[in-house]
């Protein structure tokens, strides 16, 4: 059976943000019972040397919405950065999955083989369309989603691998 860059993403990006989104919403819940500001989660870090809990979400829009559109265009950069607050961040969410939903199978497809160019600074990474989101787009994206998970399980949030993994697609 072939998979096309269709069902190669889209339905791992669709479910991702779906759990996503649930988790940060469950995180307010949380935040509000236990009078946590959610504006300053915002700027938590795991590490010192990891970009903080605002970054993480923006790059899971980014590896998601932001890919399809980059592979459609062949050309992707870095997210640019961002201020939101913890409101502006779940919207960010639903605006990637909504994107997302409206991706065209045929269009998408269509770029199978396509040159994407991931410029960082003067730096080019060249990738086809299937080995920019099999390699970079995809691991990129999971990785930011998990991490965002952890810094919310880390403050407390009781959130579970359930919430993380969004809708599954079962048998019948």
């Amino acid at each position: 059976m072939a998979v096309s860059l269709y069902d190669l993403s889209v339905a791992n990006y669709l479910q991702t943000l779906g759990g996503v989104e649930g988790f940060l919403g469950k995180s307010i819940g949380h935040f509000n019972d236990n009078k946590v500001d959610a504006n300053e989660v915002a700027d938590t870090k795991l590490a010192p040397d990891m970009l903080p809990f605002r970054f993480q979400i923006v790059a899971v829009a980014h590896h998601s919405a932001g890919a399809l559109k980059g592979v459609t265009a062949g050309a992707f950069g870095p997210p640019s950065p961002s201020t939101a607050d913890y409101a502006g961040l779940q919207r960010l969410v639903v605006e990637a999955r909504e994107a997302v939903e409206k991706a065209s199978a045929s269009d998408l497809n269509a770029c199978a083989g396509k040159d994407v160019i991931f410029s960082v600074g003067d730096r080019k990474l060249p990738f086809t369309a299937e080995g920019f989101l099999q390699t970079f787009s995809l691991p990129n994206f999971f990785f930011h989603a998990t991490t965002a998970y952890d810094i919310l399980r880390s403050k407390g949030v009781p959130i579970g691998k359930r919430d993380f993994l969004g809708k599954m697609k079962m048998k019948g």
